[in-house]
Formats: structure tokens, C-alpha cells, sequence
């Protein structure tokens, strides 16, 4: 059960990237052409959105379930690079990515104009996106 959700979650992480990148390209290029931020740039925002609390849910399950996860959390995990990162760095930064991409549409939507709508989904996304590249453990994610 293990090996299937570390699939789903390797699988879903190429999705997440791709629907972030998409949504801050999308509200980056409705800034730069003074564009009205329409119901259909609240959704590209909002699969963003999703597709990273659904990649959060998979790996929250994936941390209780793998030895890598909260079980390998003592203190001889502390002093490996390798198990630090999938016991506490990767989960600690991605929640807080998924955090900000969270604010950054919430207040889009609270936002009264267009660019400073485009500007908080955006600059979040972009913060959030650049958390998650952070704490990809590319050793085992690229073999």
C-alpha cells in the first residue's frame, strides 16, 4: 500500500508543478496586460489550488505510513541529510507552500482590482512553487 501512494504521489507532483506554473504564468501575463481578472482566471488560480491540496492530503497519509515518515523522526534521523528531509524538512516547507498558495487565493478573491488580484495569486503561487522545488528529494525523484 506504501509503493502505491509514493506512485501517486511521485505522479501527482509533476501535475501540481505544472498546474502551479500554469496558474502563476496565467495571472503573471493578465497583470502585465492590464487585463479584468475574469471567473475563468479564478479558476486557472483554483486548480492550482487543488491540485496542491490534494498532493498535500497524498503526502500526509504517505508520512504516517512510510518508514521514512514520522516513524523515522527520532534522533539519529537528525544527523542524516537524507532522513531529516523526508522526515521533517519536506513535509514542514511544503505545508507552509501549500499555506501560501492557500492565501494567495483567498485573497485574490477578497481583492477588489484586477491586477492586485493577478499580483496575489502570482506572487504567492511563485513563493509556494519555489518552497515545493526546494524540498523535492531529487536523489530518489529523478532515479
Amino acid at each position: 500500500m506504501t509503493t502505491g501512494f509514493q506512485h501517486l504521489h511521485s505522479f501527482l507532483a509533476y501535475l501540481v508543478l505544472a498546474g502551479l506554473l500554469f496558474s502563476i504564468f496565467a495571472a503573471l501575463f493578465g497583470a502585465l496586460g492590464n487585463k479584468a481578472f475574469s471567473e475563468k482566471d479564478r479558476k486557472f488560480g483554483l486548480i492550482g489550488m487543488i491540485l496542491a491540496h490534494v498532493q498535500l492530503l497524498i503526502g500526509i497519509v504517505l508520512y504516517f505510513l512510510s518508514p521514512l515518515g514520522f516513524s523515522n523522526l527520532s534522533g539519529e534521523a537528525m544527523g542524516d541529510s537524507m532522513s531529516r528531509l523526508y522526515a521533517l524538512e519536506h513535509p514542514l516547507i511544503n505545508i507552509l507552500a501549500v499555506a501560501l498558495i492557500t492565501v494567495g487565493y483567498s485573497r485574490a478573491k477578497k481583492l477588489t482590482e484586477s491586477k492586485s488580484k493577478f499580483r496575489s495569486i502570482y506572487l504567492f503561487y511563485g513563493i509556494g512553487f519555489i518552497l515545493i522545488l526546494s524540498r523535492i528529494p531529487w536523489d530518489s525523484w529523478l532515479n
